[in-house]
Protein backbone atom coordinates (compact mmCIF):
# COMPACT_ATOMS: atom_id res chain seq x y z
CA UNK A 1 0.00 0.00 0.00
CA UNK A 2 2.87 2.38 0.79
CA UNK A 3 4.52 1.64 -2.57
CA UNK A 4 1.22 2.32 -4.36
CA UNK A 5 0.88 5.69 -2.62
CA UNK A 6 4.50 6.53 -3.46
CA UNK A 7 4.05 5.67 -7.15
CA UNK A 8 0.79 7.58 -7.27
CA UNK A 9 2.39 10.67 -5.73
CA UNK A 10 5.33 10.43 -8.11
CA UNK A 11 2.98 10.12 -11.12
CA UNK A 12 1.07 13.17 -9.94
CA UNK A 13 4.35 15.14 -9.73
CA UNK A 14 5.14 14.24 -13.35
CA UNK A 15 1.62 14.64 -14.71
CA UNK A 16 0.83 17.86 -12.85
CA UNK A 17 3.93 19.99 -12.38
CA UNK A 18 3.66 22.64 -9.69
CA UNK A 19 5.05 26.18 -9.92
CA UNK A 20 7.83 26.54 -7.36
CA UNK A 21 8.62 30.28 -7.52
CA UNK A 22 5.56 32.46 -8.07
CA UNK A 23 6.41 35.98 -9.22
CA UNK A 24 2.94 37.52 -9.37
CA UNK A 25 0.47 35.96 -6.97
CA UNK A 26 -2.57 37.27 -8.87
CA UNK A 27 -1.93 35.06 -11.91
CA UNK A 28 -1.55 31.88 -9.85
CA UNK A 29 -4.41 32.24 -7.36
CA UNK A 30 -7.75 30.60 -8.16
CA UNK A 31 -10.45 33.01 -9.35
CA UNK A 32 -13.25 30.49 -9.79
CA UNK A 33 -16.12 32.71 -8.60
CA UNK A 34 -14.98 35.59 -10.81
CA UNK A 35 -14.63 33.23 -13.77
CA UNK A 36 -18.12 31.82 -13.14
CA UNK A 37 -19.64 35.30 -13.10
CA UNK A 38 -17.87 36.27 -16.34
CA UNK A 39 -19.03 33.02 -17.94
CA UNK A 40 -22.69 33.51 -16.98
CA UNK A 41 -22.81 37.14 -18.12
CA UNK A 42 -21.06 36.31 -21.37
CA UNK A 43 -23.56 33.58 -22.14
CA UNK A 44 -26.44 35.93 -21.35
CA UNK A 45 -25.04 38.47 -23.77
CA UNK A 46 -24.45 36.02 -26.62
CA UNK A 47 -27.80 34.29 -26.08
CA UNK A 48 -30.02 37.40 -26.08
CA UNK A 49 -28.10 40.23 -27.76
CA UNK A 50 -27.07 38.65 -31.07
CA UNK A 51 -29.22 38.09 -34.15
CA UNK A 52 -30.12 34.39 -34.44
CA UNK A 53 -31.94 34.45 -37.77
CA UNK A 54 -29.04 32.97 -39.76
CA UNK A 55 -29.12 29.16 -39.43
CA UNK A 56 -25.51 28.44 -40.42
CA UNK A 57 -24.16 31.34 -38.39
CA UNK A 58 -25.97 30.00 -35.32
CA UNK A 59 -24.25 26.64 -35.73
CA UNK A 60 -20.81 28.16 -36.23
CA UNK A 61 -21.07 30.58 -33.32
CA UNK A 62 -22.58 27.91 -31.08
CA UNK A 63 -19.76 25.50 -31.92
CA UNK A 64 -17.08 28.12 -31.23
CA UNK A 65 -18.68 29.07 -27.91
CA UNK A 66 -18.85 25.39 -26.90
CA UNK A 67 -15.13 25.01 -27.66
CA UNK A 68 -14.32 28.21 -25.77
CA UNK A 69 -16.15 27.21 -22.62
CA UNK A 70 -14.77 23.69 -22.79
CA UNK A 71 -11.34 25.30 -22.62
CA UNK A 72 -12.53 27.31 -19.62
CA UNK A 73 -13.47 24.07 -17.89
CA UNK A 74 -10.10 22.65 -18.94
CA UNK A 75 -8.35 25.43 -17.04
CA UNK A 76 -10.37 24.56 -13.95
CA UNK A 77 -10.30 20.75 -14.05
CA UNK A 78 -7.45 19.37 -16.16
CA UNK A 79 -3.87 18.73 -14.94
CA UNK A 80 -1.03 21.15 -15.57
CA UNK A 81 1.12 18.69 -17.44
CA UNK A 82 4.92 18.52 -17.19
CA UNK A 83 5.47 22.21 -18.03
CA UNK A 84 4.74 25.42 -16.14
CA UNK A 85 5.94 28.07 -18.62
CA UNK A 86 4.58 30.42 -19.73
CA UNK A 87 1.64 29.45 -17.47
CA UNK A 88 0.07 26.12 -16.43
CA UNK A 89 -3.34 27.32 -17.66
CA UNK A 90 -2.04 27.33 -21.25
CA UNK A 91 -1.01 23.68 -21.03
CA UNK A 92 -4.37 22.79 -19.51
CA UNK A 93 -6.04 24.36 -22.55
CA UNK A 94 -3.67 22.45 -24.84
CA UNK A 95 -4.77 19.24 -23.16
CA UNK A 96 -8.39 20.36 -23.56
CA UNK A 97 -7.87 20.94 -27.31
CA UNK A 98 -6.34 17.47 -27.65
CA UNK A 99 -9.36 15.94 -25.90
CA UNK A 100 -11.71 17.84 -28.22
CA UNK A 101 -9.80 16.63 -31.27
CA UNK A 102 -9.88 13.08 -29.93
CA UNK A 103 -13.67 13.26 -29.47
CA UNK A 104 -14.07 14.74 -32.97
CA UNK A 105 -12.18 11.78 -34.45
CA UNK A 106 -14.42 9.36 -32.53
CA UNK A 107 -17.47 11.16 -33.93
CA UNK A 108 -15.99 11.12 -37.45
CA UNK A 109 -15.61 7.34 -37.44
CA UNK A 110 -19.40 6.93 -37.14
CA UNK A 111 -20.18 9.00 -40.25
CA UNK A 112 -20.31 7.89 -43.86
CA UNK A 113 -18.44 9.53 -46.73
CA UNK A 114 -21.38 11.72 -47.82
CA UNK A 115 -21.82 13.03 -44.27
CA UNK A 116 -18.10 13.77 -44.01
CA UNK A 117 -18.20 15.75 -47.26
CA UNK A 118 -21.27 17.67 -46.04
CA UNK A 119 -19.45 18.53 -42.81
CA UNK A 120 -16.34 19.68 -44.68
CA UNK A 121 -18.34 21.80 -47.13
CA UNK A 122 -20.15 23.38 -44.21
CA UNK A 123 -16.84 24.30 -42.61
CA UNK A 124 -15.45 25.67 -45.89
CA UNK A 125 -17.70 25.83 -49.00
CA UNK A 126 -14.62 26.25 -51.22
CA UNK A 127 -13.59 22.66 -50.46
CA UNK A 128 -16.18 21.35 -52.92
CA UNK A 129 -13.97 22.76 -55.71
CA UNK A 130 -10.71 21.54 -54.22
CA UNK A 131 -8.52 19.08 -56.14
CA UNK A 132 -5.76 16.83 -54.99
CA UNK A 133 -2.26 18.17 -55.39
CA UNK A 134 -1.29 14.89 -57.06
CA UNK A 135 -3.93 15.47 -59.79
CA UNK A 136 -2.65 18.89 -60.82
CA UNK A 137 1.10 18.60 -60.17
CA UNK A 138 3.89 16.42 -61.47
CA UNK A 139 6.56 14.95 -59.24
CA UNK A 140 10.06 13.62 -59.96
CA UNK A 141 10.13 14.93 -63.53
CA UNK A 142 13.42 15.53 -65.42
CA UNK A 143 15.58 14.53 -62.47
CA UNK A 144 18.69 14.61 -64.64
CA UNK A 145 18.30 18.35 -65.18
CA UNK A 146 19.98 20.00 -62.17
CA UNK A 147 20.25 23.77 -62.33
CA UNK A 148 20.69 26.49 -59.76
CA UNK A 149 17.33 28.02 -60.61
CA UNK A 150 15.55 24.69 -60.18
CA UNK A 151 17.15 24.05 -56.81
CA UNK A 152 16.30 27.56 -55.60
CA UNK A 153 12.69 27.09 -56.73
CA UNK A 154 12.35 24.28 -54.18
CA UNK A 155 13.44 26.57 -51.34
CA UNK A 156 9.94 27.89 -50.65
CA UNK A 157 7.83 28.35 -47.54
CA UNK A 158 7.34 24.59 -47.27
CA UNK A 159 11.11 24.03 -47.21
CA UNK A 160 11.39 26.57 -44.40
CA UNK A 161 8.57 24.80 -42.57
CA UNK A 162 10.41 21.53 -43.08
CA UNK A 163 13.58 23.02 -41.60
CA UNK A 164 11.76 24.63 -38.66
CA UNK A 165 9.86 21.41 -38.00
CA UNK A 166 13.05 19.40 -37.63
CA UNK A 167 14.56 22.05 -35.37
CA UNK A 168 11.50 21.72 -33.14
CA UNK A 169 11.71 17.91 -33.23
CA UNK A 170 15.35 18.09 -32.12
CA UNK A 171 14.34 20.37 -29.24
CA UNK A 172 11.73 17.83 -28.15
CA UNK A 173 13.71 14.60 -28.64
CA UNK A 174 17.19 15.99 -27.72
CA UNK A 175 19.15 13.13 -29.26
CA UNK A 176 21.21 13.19 -32.44
CA UNK A 177 20.87 9.42 -32.83
CA UNK A 178 17.07 9.30 -32.53
CA UNK A 179 16.58 12.34 -34.77
CA UNK A 180 18.78 10.97 -37.54
CA UNK A 181 17.17 7.53 -37.27
CA UNK A 182 13.70 9.06 -37.66
CA UNK A 183 14.96 11.19 -40.56
CA UNK A 184 16.42 8.24 -42.48
CA UNK A 185 13.49 5.91 -41.83
CA UNK A 186 11.06 8.62 -42.95
CA UNK A 187 12.81 8.92 -46.31
CA UNK A 188 12.49 5.15 -46.61
CA UNK A 189 8.78 5.49 -45.76
CA UNK A 190 8.34 7.98 -48.59
CA UNK A 191 9.96 5.60 -51.08
CA UNK A 192 7.82 2.63 -50.10
CA UNK A 193 4.48 4.49 -49.97
CA UNK A 194 5.15 6.26 -53.26
CA UNK A 195 2.65 3.97 -55.03
CA UNK A 196 -0.14 5.34 -52.81
CA UNK A 197 0.89 8.98 -52.44
CA UNK A 198 2.36 10.40 -55.67
CA UNK A 199 3.70 13.50 -53.90
CA UNK A 200 6.23 11.22 -52.16
CA UNK A 201 8.02 10.87 -55.50
CA UNK A 202 11.11 13.11 -55.50
CA UNK A 203 14.29 13.45 -57.47
CA UNK A 204 17.35 11.94 -55.84
CA UNK A 205 18.99 15.33 -55.35
CA UNK A 206 15.81 16.74 -53.82
CA UNK A 207 15.56 13.85 -51.38
CA UNK A 208 19.23 13.57 -50.46
CA UNK A 209 20.52 17.16 -50.63
CA UNK A 210 17.50 19.31 -49.86
CA UNK A 211 15.56 16.99 -47.56
CA UNK A 212 18.10 14.89 -45.65
CA UNK A 213 21.14 17.16 -45.56
CA UNK A 214 19.76 20.70 -45.70
CA UNK A 215 16.32 20.65 -44.09
CA UNK A 216 16.62 17.61 -41.83
CA UNK A 217 20.31 17.94 -41.01
CA UNK A 218 20.26 21.72 -40.63
CA UNK A 219 17.14 21.62 -38.46
CA UNK A 220 18.58 18.87 -36.25
CA UNK A 221 21.85 20.79 -35.85
CA UNK A 222 20.04 24.00 -34.92
CA UNK A 223 17.74 22.28 -32.44
CA UNK A 224 20.57 20.38 -30.75
CA UNK A 225 22.69 23.55 -30.60
CA UNK A 226 19.89 25.29 -28.74
CA UNK A 227 19.58 22.26 -26.45
CA UNK A 228 23.28 22.39 -25.54
CA UNK A 229 23.00 26.13 -24.86
CA UNK A 230 20.02 25.63 -22.56
CA UNK A 231 21.80 22.77 -20.77
CA UNK A 232 24.80 25.00 -19.97
CA UNK A 233 22.70 27.96 -18.90
CA UNK A 234 22.33 28.85 -15.22
CA UNK A 235 18.68 29.26 -14.22
CA UNK A 236 18.17 31.81 -11.45
CA UNK A 237 14.80 33.54 -11.71
CA UNK A 238 13.88 36.76 -9.96
CA UNK A 239 10.37 37.99 -9.39
CA UNK A 240 9.25 40.78 -11.68
CA UNK A 241 8.36 42.77 -8.56
CA UNK A 242 12.02 42.71 -7.46
CA UNK A 243 13.16 44.25 -10.77
CA UNK A 244 13.03 48.06 -10.69
CA UNK A 245 14.02 49.07 -14.23
CA UNK A 246 11.45 49.08 -17.04
CA UNK A 247 13.85 47.32 -19.39
CA UNK A 248 14.44 44.61 -16.82
CA UNK A 249 10.70 44.09 -16.31
CA UNK A 250 10.13 43.76 -20.07
CA UNK A 251 13.03 41.33 -20.38
CA UNK A 252 11.69 39.25 -17.49
CA UNK A 253 8.22 39.19 -19.09
CA UNK A 254 9.70 37.93 -22.37
CA UNK A 255 11.78 35.29 -20.57
CA UNK A 256 8.54 33.95 -19.08
CA UNK A 257 8.07 32.21 -22.45
CA UNK A 258 11.36 30.32 -22.04
CA UNK A 259 11.85 27.12 -19.99
CA UNK A 260 12.04 27.51 -16.22
CA UNK A 261 14.73 24.79 -16.18
CA UNK A 262 16.27 22.34 -18.61
CA UNK A 263 16.37 18.60 -18.01
CA UNK A 264 19.32 16.67 -19.39
CA UNK A 265 17.79 13.94 -21.56
CA UNK A 266 19.44 10.53 -21.73
CA UNK A 267 17.30 8.09 -23.70
CA UNK A 268 19.93 5.35 -23.62
CA UNK A 269 21.89 3.89 -20.78
CA UNK A 270 24.81 1.46 -20.98
CA UNK A 271 22.64 -0.95 -18.98
CA UNK A 272 19.40 -0.25 -20.86
CA UNK A 273 16.83 -2.96 -20.36
CA UNK A 274 14.93 -4.64 -23.16
CA UNK A 275 11.78 -2.84 -21.98
CA UNK A 276 13.40 0.55 -22.53
CA UNK A 277 14.62 -0.43 -26.02
CA UNK A 278 11.15 -1.73 -26.92
CA UNK A 279 9.61 1.49 -25.62
CA UNK A 280 11.93 3.63 -27.76
CA UNK A 281 11.17 1.44 -30.78
CA UNK A 282 7.43 1.93 -30.19
CA UNK A 283 8.03 5.67 -29.85
CA UNK A 284 9.69 5.80 -33.27
CA UNK A 285 6.95 3.72 -34.91
CA UNK A 286 4.28 6.02 -33.47
CA UNK A 287 6.23 9.03 -34.73
CA UNK A 288 6.28 7.56 -38.27
CA UNK A 289 2.54 6.87 -38.06
CA UNK A 290 1.81 10.47 -37.05
CA UNK A 291 3.85 11.77 -39.98
CA UNK A 292 2.08 9.42 -42.40
CA UNK A 293 -1.33 10.53 -41.13
CA UNK A 294 -0.50 14.11 -42.16
CA UNK A 295 -0.16 13.17 -45.83
CA UNK A 296 -2.93 10.57 -45.97
CA UNK A 297 -5.46 12.93 -44.36
CA UNK A 298 -4.98 15.73 -46.90
CA UNK A 299 -4.94 13.23 -49.79
CA UNK A 300 -8.07 11.30 -48.76
CA UNK A 301 -10.16 14.25 -47.56
CA UNK A 302 -8.89 16.43 -50.44
CA UNK A 303 -7.42 19.65 -49.10
CA UNK A 304 -4.08 21.29 -49.79
CA UNK A 305 -1.18 21.62 -47.40
CA UNK A 306 -1.79 25.37 -47.21
CA UNK A 307 -5.42 24.94 -46.11
CA UNK A 308 -6.28 25.82 -42.48
CA UNK A 309 -7.44 22.24 -41.88
CA UNK A 310 -3.89 21.09 -42.64
CA UNK A 311 -1.73 23.62 -40.81
CA UNK A 312 -4.08 23.87 -37.81
CA UNK A 313 -3.87 20.11 -37.39
CA UNK A 314 -0.05 20.21 -37.74
CA UNK A 315 0.16 23.06 -35.21
CA UNK A 316 -2.09 21.25 -32.72
CA UNK A 317 -0.18 17.96 -33.02
CA UNK A 318 3.11 19.85 -32.71
CA UNK A 319 2.02 21.56 -29.50
CA UNK A 320 0.66 18.44 -27.81
CA UNK A 321 3.81 16.52 -28.82
CA UNK A 322 5.91 18.58 -26.37
CA UNK A 323 4.26 17.34 -23.12
CA UNK A 324 3.75 13.91 -24.71
CA UNK A 325 7.48 13.37 -25.29
CA UNK A 326 8.31 14.61 -21.78
CA UNK A 327 5.80 12.27 -20.14
CA UNK A 328 6.85 9.31 -22.27
CA UNK A 329 10.51 9.93 -21.47
CA UNK A 330 9.68 9.93 -17.76
CA UNK A 331 7.75 6.67 -18.20
CA UNK A 332 10.72 4.97 -19.90
CA UNK A 333 13.55 6.23 -17.71
CA UNK A 334 12.00 6.75 -14.26
CA UNK A 335 11.63 3.48 -12.37
CA UNK A 336 9.05 5.00 -10.03
CA UNK A 337 6.77 6.05 -12.92
CA UNK A 338 4.52 3.05 -13.58
CA UNK A 339 2.07 4.57 -16.10
CA UNK A 340 2.11 7.05 -18.95
CA UNK A 341 0.80 10.59 -18.50
CA UNK A 342 -2.67 11.62 -19.59
CA UNK A 343 -1.43 13.80 -22.45
CA UNK A 344 0.71 10.93 -23.73
CA UNK A 345 -2.29 8.60 -23.63
CA UNK A 346 -4.48 11.02 -25.57
CA UNK A 347 -1.74 11.59 -28.17
CA UNK A 348 -1.41 7.87 -28.81
CA UNK A 349 -5.18 7.52 -29.14
CA UNK A 350 -5.27 10.44 -31.62
CA UNK A 351 -2.56 8.84 -33.80
CA UNK A 352 -4.42 5.53 -34.05
CA UNK A 353 -7.83 7.17 -34.58
CA UNK A 354 -6.41 9.25 -37.44
CA UNK A 355 -5.07 6.07 -39.02
CA UNK A 356 -8.46 4.37 -38.61
CA UNK A 357 -10.20 7.35 -40.24
CA UNK A 358 -7.77 7.17 -43.18
CA UNK A 359 -8.39 3.44 -43.62
CA UNK A 360 -12.18 3.78 -43.40
CA UNK A 361 -12.60 6.71 -45.82
CA UNK A 362 -9.69 5.78 -48.09
CA UNK A 363 -10.70 2.26 -49.02
CA UNK A 364 -10.41 3.04 -52.73
CA UNK A 365 -6.87 4.27 -52.16
CA UNK A 366 -5.81 1.41 -49.92
CA UNK A 367 -7.31 -1.16 -52.30
CA UNK A 368 -4.29 -0.40 -54.50
CA UNK A 369 -1.89 -1.17 -51.70
CA UNK A 370 0.93 -3.54 -52.53
CA UNK A 371 1.10 -5.81 -49.49
CA UNK A 372 4.66 -6.70 -50.44
CA UNK A 373 5.71 -3.05 -50.06
CA UNK A 374 3.98 -2.67 -46.70
CA UNK A 375 5.62 -5.83 -45.33
CA UNK A 376 8.96 -4.68 -46.71
CA UNK A 377 8.45 -1.30 -45.00
CA UNK A 378 7.70 -2.91 -41.64
CA UNK A 379 10.70 -5.21 -41.95
CA UNK A 380 13.12 -2.48 -43.05
CA UNK A 381 11.83 -0.10 -40.40
CA UNK A 382 12.31 -2.72 -37.71
CA UNK A 383 15.81 -3.66 -38.86
CA UNK A 384 17.06 -0.10 -39.34
CA UNK A 385 15.57 1.08 -36.07
CA UNK A 386 16.95 -1.84 -34.07
CA UNK A 387 20.34 -1.42 -35.75
CA UNK A 388 20.43 2.26 -34.86
CA UNK A 389 19.27 1.58 -31.30
CA UNK A 390 21.96 -1.07 -30.87
CA UNK A 391 24.57 1.35 -32.19
CA UNK A 392 23.48 4.06 -29.76
CA UNK A 393 23.56 1.65 -26.82
CA UNK A 394 27.06 0.51 -27.90
CA UNK A 395 28.15 4.16 -28.08
CA UNK A 396 26.90 4.78 -24.54
CA UNK A 397 28.78 1.71 -23.30
CA UNK A 398 32.02 2.83 -24.96
CA UNK A 399 31.53 6.32 -23.58
CA UNK A 400 31.21 4.96 -20.05
CA UNK A 401 34.33 2.81 -20.51
CA UNK A 402 36.32 5.85 -21.66
CA UNK A 403 35.16 7.83 -18.65
CA UNK A 404 36.19 5.00 -16.28
CA UNK A 405 39.61 4.75 -17.94
CA UNK A 406 40.11 8.51 -17.65
CA UNK A 407 39.28 8.37 -13.94
CA UNK A 408 41.70 5.51 -13.39
CA UNK A 409 44.43 7.33 -15.31
CA UNK A 410 43.87 10.49 -13.29
CA UNK A 411 44.09 8.51 -10.05
CA UNK A 412 47.26 6.74 -11.19
CA UNK A 413 48.90 9.97 -12.31
CA UNK A 414 48.31 11.59 -8.94
CA UNK A 415 51.66 12.19 -7.13
CA UNK A 416 52.09 10.41 -3.83
CA UNK A 417 52.65 13.62 -1.85
CA UNK A 418 49.60 15.39 -3.32
CA UNK A 419 47.44 12.32 -2.79
CA UNK A 420 48.63 12.04 0.83
CA UNK A 421 47.98 15.73 1.41
CA UNK A 422 44.54 15.37 -0.09
CA UNK A 423 43.85 12.45 2.25
CA UNK A 424 45.13 14.43 5.24
CA UNK A 425 42.96 17.41 4.33
CA UNK A 426 39.96 15.11 4.02
CA UNK A 427 40.74 13.59 7.42
CA UNK A 428 41.10 17.05 9.02
CA UNK A 429 37.79 18.14 7.53
CA UNK A 430 36.13 14.97 8.78
CA UNK A 431 37.49 15.47 12.34
CA UNK A 432 36.42 19.11 12.40
CA UNK A 433 32.95 18.12 11.18
CA UNK A 434 32.66 15.53 13.94
CA UNK A 435 33.72 18.10 16.56
CA UNK A 436 31.18 20.57 15.25
CA UNK A 437 28.41 17.96 15.36
CA UNK A 438 29.34 16.95 18.91
CA UNK A 439 29.35 20.62 19.97
CA UNK A 440 25.89 21.13 18.43
CA UNK A 441 24.55 18.01 20.14
CA UNK A 442 25.89 19.21 23.52
CA UNK A 443 24.28 22.61 23.03
CA UNK A 444 20.99 21.00 22.08
CA UNK A 445 20.99 18.73 25.12
CA UNK A 446 21.84 21.69 27.34
CA UNK A 447 18.92 23.67 25.90
CA UNK A 448 16.59 20.75 26.52
CA UNK A 449 17.72 20.51 30.16
CA UNK A 450 17.23 24.28 30.58
CA UNK A 451 13.76 24.13 29.05
CA UNK A 452 12.92 21.22 31.29
CA UNK A 453 13.94 23.21 34.36
CA UNK A 454 11.88 26.20 33.24
CA UNK A 455 8.84 23.95 32.73
CA UNK A 456 9.23 22.62 36.24
CA UNK A 457 9.49 26.14 37.66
Amino acid sequence: MKNYDKYRLHFRMINEQQVEDIGLDFFYKPHTITLLAITVFSLMYFAFARDDQNYENNLRVGLLVVVFFFLVISVLAFPNGPFTRPHPAIWRMVFGLSVLYFLFLVFLLFLNWDQVKTLMYWLDPNLRYEKREADIMEYAVNCTVITKERILSHLDIFAFGHFAGWAMKALLIRSYGLCWTISITWELTELIFMHLLPNFAECWWDQVILDILLCNGGGIWLGMTVCHYLEMRTYSWASIKEIHSTTGKIKRAVLQFTPASWTYVRWFDPKSSFQRLAGIYLFMILWQLTELNTFFLKHIFIFKASHPLSWCRILLVGIITAPTVRQYYAYLTDTQCKQVGTQCWVFGAIAFLEALACVKFGQDLFSNTEIYYVLLWLLCLALITLLCLSGMVWYEQQKMKRQLLQREDSNDSCPVESCNSALLNFADQRDSLRKLQSTKSKRTSARKRTNGREDKI
